[in-house]
């Protein structure tokens, strides 16, 4: 796996380095030499924040850990793409394309028990979506108290999606 580490208002020091290298080596199982790694590290107030996105095939896998400690929040990243590939094993081997179960060795990822009514759709809703700004459309979020809200952004005319970040703020994802 390629990896390529950057940091956020944080100095890389050789061992942050090594540390990363090693912990995501142990996901070099699971995937071709082809995968591309991005992880980030960086620093706010007293969090220490690991941001990490694989890219494999048709596959992207993210995670974002924040501790106090950097090399937790390292340790705690890779568990925690350990346990996504674990847990959509089975989903990933029936949705994606032969390009992507080539790239991504399943013999070799443990399955975990599968609850079939928690992964069902249980409510179909249709959904009207009205033209106007972002910022009229997170006051439109904060009215209904979703956690987050389709509309047509007014100026492109593209179909757009407010979200509340657990963080605080909100995000917007443009679609195409």
């Amino acid at each position: 796996m390629k990896i390529t580490i950057t940091g956020k208002q944080i100095d890389l020091t050789d061992g942050l380095k090594a540390r990363v290298e090693e912990a995501y080596a142990k996901l070099d199982k699971y995937f071709s030499k082809e995968t591309e790694a991005i992880v980030t590290l960086s620093v706010q107030r007293d969090e220490q924040i690991v941001e990490a996105t694989i890219r494999s095939g048709n596959l992207i896998i993210r995670v974002e850990e924040a501790t106090p400690d950097m090399y937790v929040s390292i340790d705690t990243s890779v568990d925690v793409l350990e346990r996504q590939l674990r847990k959509n094993k089975t989903r990933m081997e029936k949705r994606m394309k032969k390009e992507f179960t080539e790239t991504v060795i399943f013999d070799r990822i443990p399955a975990l028990p599968v609850d079939d009514e928690a992964n069902q759709i249980v409510r179909i809703k249709t959904v009207e979506t009205k033209p106007m700004s972002p910022e009229e459309a997170v006051l439109q979020l904060d009215l209904i108290g979703h956690e987050f809200f389709i509309f047509t952004n007014d100026k492109t005319g593209d179909k757009n999606l407010v979200y509340r970040r657990k963080k605080g703020g909100y995000g917007l994802i443009e679609i195409d």
